[in-house]
């Protein structure tokens, strides 16, 4: 008898994750069927004069376009710097956001200091910080890196901190009855208990990340994806800044594809 339930209860969980396999092709397929349409109906109307041509151009000529750059190798160190740039960001923002985080968390004294000027920075439209970076740290790597990091820093600190805040108070109270100390409470809960939000904040700031370095870009770089696209405004070529930003989708799909199977992974082990 129970032989027999348990062969019934495999059956079950192998119809139920064959139904979820079934759903994961159709959504995939879906996804891929509104592309291609777009694509198509982007194409024709470009074909088919229903746009004007030289600013929208179409799927095609752009194509063209982004394979030519490739086959004489030009577009490689546009992209390269362009990554280089946003993984820094994308990397220290998180780091020193989490840092921060974890300081007004030891210190209620300092997270009352420090709590409206956050509120200020978080509001504080970042873009307009862009010039201030470059006179003070010039026109190069290093402005457009700050400006990254003004923009994730403090959305990972909010995050991370939130995250910390809403920890179950029961599972503290346990560690202060056996003894523990506020570092051993922080060790054994807070930060092992918010680890998800971390890494979910990890999906946040890689858009941020791209935001803030393309905008720098804008303002003060000479090689990049976002110099193409300032490039192409001014030379009137808008089918080299719809590659750049095709390039741009790409690349950042592939990194937030990257941080999603990461934090597939920790939630797994957890």
């Amino acid at each position: 008898m129970e032989e027999s339930n348990l062969d019934q209860s495999k059956h079950l969980h192998q119809v139920f994750m064959a139904g979820l396999r079934a759903e994961r092709r159709k959504v995939i397929f879906v996804r891929f069927l509104i592309l291609l349409l777009m694509i198509g109906l982007w194409e024709a109307a470009g074909r088919l004069k229903w746009i004007d041509v030289l600013l929208f151009s179409y799927p095609s000529k752009i194509a063209v376009l982004l394979w030519s750059k490739i086959m004489d190798g030009s577009i490689f160190p546009h992209i390269g710097m362009t990554v280089y740039e946003t993984i820094i960001g994308f990397v220290l923002g998180t780091v020193i956001g989490t840092v921060f985080a974890m300081l007004i968390w030891w210190s209620p004294f300092l997270s009352k200091v420090v709590d409206p000027y956050i509120v200020v920075l978080n509001a504080l439209p970042k873009v307009a910080l862009g010039p201030l970076f470059i006179v003070g740290l010039g026109a190069g790597i290093m402005a457009i890196v700050a400006t990254t990091l003004s923009i994730t820093v403090i959305i990972t600190t909010l995050v991370v901190y939130g995250a910390f805040k809403e920890v179950d108070a029961n599972l503290i109270k346990v560690i202060r009855v056996f003894g523990g100390n506020k570092q051993q409470i922080f060790r054994k809960v807070i930060f092992p208990a918010s680890i998800p939000a971390i890494v979910s904040s990890l999906k946040v700031n890689v858009g941020l990340a791209w935001v803030g370095v393309i905008v720098g870009e804008f303002l003060v770089s000479k090689m990049g994806l976002g110099y193409l696209i300032i490039y192409g405004f001014q030379v009137f070529n808008f089918t080299l800044v719809l590659g750049a930003l095709i390039i741009i989708a790409l690349v950042a799909t592939i990194m937030y594809q990257i941080v999603a199977y990461i934090e597939q992974k920790v939630i797994k082990t957890r």
